[in-house]
């Protein structure tokens, strides 16, 4: 009999249960239970409603347990944001959502202690102001009487997989996204912490993919019903499951990973700290095995996203499909933004800050829905071609096919444009990208499957890969 596992996959809107085996060399996979991921803004600061999750957590298992046995659960979240716990285990309070505003500014404060190059030396990652690293600087200079509070710091699937069963751990490829990792020993780099006068001790023991942060707490197996099966740490941050999945079984892989964030990169087996990968701000992410993630983190769908909501808060009913059938019959290459711009970060009326943008920077504005959604593609497409030029620069490698994994592999109109951007084959799938991978690892470590590359072949086996080749000229921004 198969084992079966239970993946858990938080994206940044949404969260679903997933339940997955093997059959006959194929990845058979059940959706249990799909919940949205409402973010609360309280007194002017944005939190996620952590509590909510956990307890969705629970109605997947329960409804996982009553369609079949399973044999471990598995998570993965966005990275950075995390929970304080107390000296008693008890969470001092919500955790913030990265988008959240407290921390602008704090980057500048830290570099004039440690210097930008020498922090991304030390820690080669890409800077972005909501970095963990920045998060708690914020804190230890502002909420200095929380901090004094704090006995652990867990990340997001640490802190779920801590409610389950009772163990403080750290997953090492979230960890890496915190900007206190130091990528050449692999451990906690407790020197900066202390430089920047935060205490050290906070950070818990670093848990790699594969291995076990312990089995159901016996008071939760009895409220659910359920044997104490192990919570497995996978590739707990989204982007690492999500290459875990990627169906290609080369050595070297260049994927994007495309949902409300696009992270386009390569898998290498060690990072590339150097002039160029900081110039570039390239981010050396950390997945199975120890592998690196070399990539640049990209606003992803997320504006579209917002632009819908605003159109829904207008009274205007339109789909995604509906969205990019008026996007291609716009006219091309009229606007373009730069999708990483500040301006986009937040959530809001998202259609009116691209006409705004395109204004100030001297183009004539996009104006309907059709229009809109053309420039948003076509410009998310050109920042790929950007980026795969600077790793292409970093790396002296050059590829020929991209795979996208993701939400993203089924906006057939961005495929495309990115096929023409980067002249390049892409290959499409699988659209669970992130919870498969999720899956994948809980198998490795249950010996259900051999290793990576036995689980991509299976990926590929089991996945319908939709391929786009360039078409057309692409006209460069």
């Amino acid at each position: 009999m198969s084992k079966k596992v239970l993946a858990f996959d938080f994206g940044a809107s949404s969260g679903r249960a997933v339940l997955f085996h093997v059959i006959g060399g194929k990845l058979e996979m059940q959706e249990v239970h799909r919940f949205s991921n409402d973010p609360v803004e309280i007194n002017g600061t944005l939190h996620w409603d952590v509590l909510r999750l956990y307890h969705e957590i629970k109605v997947g298992i329960t409804k996982a347990k009553a369609i079949s046995a399973f044999d471990a659960i598995g998570i993965d979240t966005w990275g950075v944001d995390f929970g304080l716990i107390d000296e008693n285990g008890n969470l001092l309070e919500n955790p913030v959502h990265y988008r959240d505003e407290r921390t602008d500014g704090c980057m500048e404060k830290v570099f004039k202690l440690i210097p930008k190059k020498e922090l991304y030396l030390r820690c080669g990652l890409q800077f972005m102001r909501f970095n963990t690293l920045f998060q708690l600087f914020y804190l230890q200079n502002n909420r200095n009487d929380l901090m004094s509070r704090t006995k652990k710091l867990l990340l997001m699937p640490d802190l779920f997989a801590y409610f389950l069963t009772g163990e403080m751990r750290s997953e090492f490829s979230l960890a890496s996204t915190t900007q206190m990792l130091n990528p050449k020993t692999d451990e906690w780099d407790l020197e900066l912490l202390k430089e920047l006068g935060i205490n050290s001790n906070i950070l818990p023991p670093l848990i790699h993919a594969g291995e076990t942060y312990g089995k159901l707490s016996q008071k939760l197996a009895d409220e659910l019903g359920v044997p104490r099966i192990p919570v497995i740490a996978v590739c707990a941050h989204d982007t690492a499951s999500a290459v875990v999945a990627v169906p290609e079984d080369k050595e070297q892989i260049l994927f994007l990973s495309c949902g409300t964030w696009s992270l386009i990169g390569t898998e290498l087996h060690k990072p590339i700290l150097t002039e160029k990968s900081y110039e570039c701000d390239m981010t050396n992410e950390r997945g199975y095995n120890k592998t690196t993630r070399l990539l640049k983190n990209i606003m992803g769908l997320w504006i579209i996203q917002e632009c819908r909501r605003q159109w829904e808060r207008e009274g205007i009913e339109i789909s995604f499909a509906e969205i990019a059938k008026q996007a291609n019959e716009s006219e091309p290459f009229a606007n373009y933004i730069d999708v990483d711009a500040s301006i986009f970060e937040m959530p809001g009326n998202m259609p009116d800050r691209i006409v705004k943008y395109c204004a100030d920077h001297g183009q004539t504005p996009p104006h309907t829905i059709g229009e809109i959604a053309r420039c948003v593609y076509e410009s998310l497409a050109d920042k790929y071609r950007k980026s795969y030029q600077e790793i292409e620069s970093v790396t002296g490698k050059k590829f020929n096919v991209l795979n996208i994994v993701g939400g993203g592999c089924n906006a057939e109109i961005l495929c495309q444009f990115t096929a023409n951007a980067l002249n390049m084959t892409v290959c499409a799938g699988p659209s669970e990208g992130t919870a498969t991978g999720n899956a994948l690892v809980q198998l490795m470590a249950l010996g259900e499957v051999d290793n990576i590359s036995e689980a991509r072949k299976i990926v590929k086996n089991s996945t319908d890969i939709k391929v786009y080749k360039p078409s057309g000229v692409w006209l460069h921004k």
